[in-house]
């Protein structure tokens, strides 16, 4: 499926949701730009993929500015709403994964459950490591300037 991709946002989305089912470690990729209704006002987290190994769903959100509180907010609202209303009780908890993408710097934020110590080994077989995520948006940023320069 071939997605055409415009921003600098919706490049990483692309490059993102491609490298994760590449990876090879249970993610299976169920949404794109999906919709949360809270009180009438939407909401919309770029990226929901479960894994099958892990037995969760991980969520994941771009941003496009320097990372903020109420980012890490509206990504545990995520978080619990699938925790609360799409998982099933034999599910583990959602995990949440926040990329800030700026023009200095990449900075990637985890969500994790508040038992995550639990499921710690788990999450350090299939989850990609912060830095290579880091290097990876550094990557598709600085493809996408070259690209789009001129």
């Amino acid at each position: 499926m071939i997605i055409k991709c415009l921003s600098c946002l919706g490049v990483i989305i692309c490059k993102m949701q491609q490298f994760l089912l590449e990876l090879g470690k249970g993610f299976l990729f169920e949404a794109r730009q999906k919709r949360f209704t809270f009180d009438e006002d939407n909401y919309y987290v770029d990226l929901v993929f479960y894994n099958r190994l892990l037995q969760c769903y991980v969520l994941i959100d771009l941003k496009t500015d320097k990372l903020s509180h109420q980012d890490l907010g509206q990504m545990q609202m995520y978080v619990n709403y699938y925790d609360r209303f799409v998982k099933q009780d034999f599910e583990k908890p959602t995990i949440g994964i926040l990329l800030c993408e700026s023009k200095n710097d990449a900075l990637v934020e985890l969500t994790l459950p508040k038992d995550s110590h639990v499921y710690a080994s788990a999450y350090q077989l299939y989850l990609p490591d912060k830095a290579l995520l880091q290097a990876k948006v550094r990557e598709w940023i600085a493809e996408f300037e070259e690209n789009n320069i001129g």
